[in-house]
């Protein structure tokens, strides 16, 4: 071999296999590590929007006795919708208030449950401090909920971080459990949709190991199979 040959193939192309094998070692390597570590930063972002969704449903059940069929019911509700707070006022322990509200009860004998506190809450209002009782007054959802989240956007609500557009996969049904009729929901997120864009086998072994473990392949909350207070696999 020529001197010159055999000298640049020293110097100059085994380094190059070497580097590039190095290159190719690390690479696999940190391949899983840096898909991990984005699938972490996107799932962190969806369970807050799962959470979200579930805060709404919660509330829309509270109102209607039932979960709503559809995100675009849920983004209404949020819109124009009521919600009802139950508010406290004054101290079960305090003797003279209780005995004073027993008093002021009597003065409106036609009144029961709800209309009867209504009732109280006009003459607390009106200035009588000294009443005990609780009372639900409807308070528009937007203004109660989510107002330390300047991040929330509720017209964002249906669709899925990072998927392009993806739909929120949602559904809910009454069902009936030792004879009683309950209402049940579930929201899904599929890894396909949420992890799109980011190395596809590497998503793929990830939706098996989910399958193997008998696990929803994605995130989830709720269940419309089995009631589980409305719980989230990523909890």
């Amino acid at each position: 071999m020529n001197k010159v040959l055999k000298n640049l193939l020293t110097w100059l192309v085994l380094p190059a296999i070497i580097v590039l094998l190095v290159y190719v070692i690390v690479s696999s390597i940190m391949e899983p590590v840096n898909f991990n570590k984005e699938k972490d930063y996107r799932q962190g972002i969806a369970v807050q929007q799962m959470k979200d969704i579930r805060t709404l449903q919660v509330a829309y059940k509270g109102e209607y006795g039932k979960f709503a069929p559809a995100i675009d019911s849920l983004k209404q509700y949020y819109k124009t919708g009521d919600m009802s707070v139950i508010m406290q006022i004054g101290s079960a322990d305090d003797s003279v208030a209780v005995a004073h509200t027993d008093a002021v009860k009597k003065t409106f004998k036609n009144l029961k449950g709800n209309e009867l506190n209504q009732a109280l809450y006009q003459a607390y209002l009106a200035g009588d401090n000294n009443l005990v009782f609780t009372v639900a007054n409807k308070i528009p959802v937007r203004d109660t909920l989510f107002l330390n989240r300047p991040d929330f956007k509720v017209d964002e609500l249906d669709v899925i971080p990072f998927s392009g557009g993806d739909k929120v996969q949602m559904e809910e049904i009454v069902k009936t459990v030792s004879g009683v009729p309950v209402p049940l929901f579930e929201a899904k997120m599929p890894y396909k949709s949420l992890l799109k864009g980011m190395d596809n086998q590497l998503r793929i072994n990830l939706d098996a190991e989910q399958r193997d473990m008998n696990r929803y392949e994605g995130l989830q909350v709720g269940s419309i199979t089995a009631p589980n207070n409305n719980a989230g696999n990523w909890e």
